[in-house]
């Protein structure tokens, strides 16, 4: 595992940046050693709001003056982080797209049914928006 993240201690009066590591749910890193040691050090719980986690490629956005420490997470464990710290729409935008996609993937045995039922292709193309030439293929 590489690092993966970076938990930092978000400075007073500064803007939410990134998830609580509370709000992620439980990670490997957060039982070693080395991040209790760090918690202790710094005199705050892992519960705390103030305990923030970024993906590694967002470390750009942590306060310079923000204590901080690079940290590995599973495959598992790096997606959650992210999704945790996406903005809400863009998670929103995510999950539209994954149903659109368990939507779709039969859209060839839709029309293939809809052909079958007797809806004329021109009919299929106005209701659905899907190229003439893609409902043509399934006509042959």
């Amino acid at each position: 595992m590489a690092d993966d993240a970076y938990l930092f201690l978000l400075p007073d009066r500064h803007p939410r940046l990134g998830a609580a590591l509370a709000a992620v749910g439980a990670l490997e890193c957060a039982e070693t050693p080395a991040v209790r040691g760090w918690l202790q050090a710094h005199d705050v719980s892992a519960s705390s709001e103030q305990v923030r986690i970024l993906p590694a490629e967002a470390e750009a956005f942590i306060p310079e003056d923000a204590e901080r420490l690079p940290v590995p997470l599973g495959e598992e464990e790096a997606l959650r982080v992210q999704q945790e710290c996406a903005p809400q729409s863009i998670t929103d935008m995510e999950s539209e797209l994954l149903e659109f996609r368990e939507k779709t993937q039969d859209w060839e045995a839709l029309v293939h049914r809809a052909l079958t039922a007797g809806v004329p292709a021109p009919r299929i193309v106005q209701l659905t928006g899907l190229d003439p030439q893609d409902i043509g293929r399934l006509t042959v």
